[in-house]
Parts: structure tokens; C-alpha cells; sequence
């Protein structure tokens, strides 16, 4: 069955975000890849840019949020749609809200750090309910979006951190289950923290932060 005009966009644009989530993971950054597109043209894209700039709010889609605000001069991003190569987590979620993108669309799903299937601020009505002068009603969200070629492309990206991905299910390529499991708080002063805190700071932030 031929694809639509519509469906062959998102087609190209998802395929440039994968391809932006490979350039990223080449860099030394975490594998994200995301562009923002108004009237079937791209206005802005980004890769993760925590490492590069020292800074975890540097997420992909918030860079991206940024500069398409700065390119059309204007914060309501209403009538653009964002593509990414993954889930938006929590913090680009509320960015994505904040900001009134009206259509989301992403590959892979996030179970524990996603904006949608961990926390549901993408969908969330209360905002627009409450705040109705700076809170638009929820994006229209197509998730999974070639998802089998976003994960590929991890794969393909880093082997190593993409058996890690899938092993922890960071990344997943069906639809996650709405019900989440409740795990146990790990405490911050524990004995584990005495290994934990300076290896994360000395080894693991070396993958994409430092």
C-alpha cells in the first residue's frame, strides 16, 4: 500500500533524527537525535549536548526547542511538530508542553525515564486546565515511530551500549505496559554510594557528560 504525503514526511524527518542519534553517539554523547519542523520544513535540530557543554539540561530536544524558538522569534511552537529517535524524558516533555509543540513523534519508548510511559506529561490535561493562558491541551503523539530503525541504529551506533540499553530496558521497541512496577528508593548516603558516587563521577560520566 503506497504511503501518504504525510506518512512519507515523518518517514524522512524520523530518518534524519535516527541519523542525528548516530552522530551523537559518535561524538562521546548519549545517542539522541531530534529535529523541529513548521509547514513540512526543519527549523532547528540537535544532538544531545550535555557532554560538549557541560551542562545535563542540554538535552536534544531542548536544544532544539531553543533554537527554533530563537529562529521564529517567537516561545508558542504550536504549529511545528518534533521528531525524535527516542522517547522525550520528563524534562523535554515539559519543555515540548511548555513551549505548545502541537505533534510529537518518536521511535523508541522510554519505561523509565520517559515523559509519556514513566510520567505522563505529554498527555497530561490538568495543565492546559488550569494554566489555560500558557499550557496549550496535549500534543498529538505518534509514538514507536520506526522504532525497529532507531534501535538499529543504536545498535549499530555502539553494540556495547546498546546490550546495556536493552538489558535494562532503557529503550524498547514495543509500546511499554501502563502498569510500572514499584521498586525500592535506593538511599543516597548508603554504603553502595561509597562506590556509586566517585564511580559515576570519575568513569561513567566520562560516556557522555564529561
Amino acid at each position: 500500500m503506497d504511503k501518504t504525503p504525510d506518512e512519507q514526511h515523518d518517514r524522512m524527518m524520523m530518518a534524519r533524527a535516527i541519523a542525528l542519534s548516530k552522530q551523537s553517539g559518535a561524538s562521546g554523547e548519549y545517542p539522541y537525535g531530534v529535529l523541529i519542523c513548521r509547514g513540512g520544513k526543519v527549523v532547528a535540530e540537535s544532538i544531545n549536548r550535555v557532554k560538549h557543554d557541560r551542562d545535563v539540561t542540554r538535552h536534544a530536544e531542548v536544544v532544539a526547542i531553543s533554537a527554533a524558538q530563537k529562529a521564529l522569534r517567537c516561545t508558542s511552537l504550536d504549529d511545528c511538530v518534533i521528531y525524535g529517535s527516542a522517547e522525550p524524558c520528563v524534562l523535554c516533555s515539559y519543555a515540548i508542553r511548555e513551549s505548545r509543540i502541537g505533534r510529537v513523534v518518536y521511535g523508541l519508548h522510554s519505561p523509565h525515564m520517559g515523559g509519556l510511559s514513566k510520567w505522563n506529561v505529554l498527555k497530561d490535561e490538568s495543565l492546559s486546565r488550569t494554566m489555560p493562558e500558557v499550557f496549550a491541551p496535549p500534543p498529538t503523539i505518534v509514538a514507536g515511530f520506526m522504532a525497529d530503525e532507531a534501535d538499529r541504529a543504536l545498535l549499530e551506533c555502539n553494540p556495547l551500549v546498546w546490550m546495556a540499553m536493552k538489558r535494562r530496558g532503557l529503550f524498547v521497541t514495543e509500546a511499554p505496559g501502563t502498569q510500572m512496577s514499584r521498586e525500592p528508593s535506593l538511599p543516597r548516603n548508603g554504603h553502595g554510594e561509597l562506590l556509586w558516587g566517585p564511580l559515576r563521577r570519575n568513569f561513567f560520566d566520562r560516556f557522555g557528560r564529561r
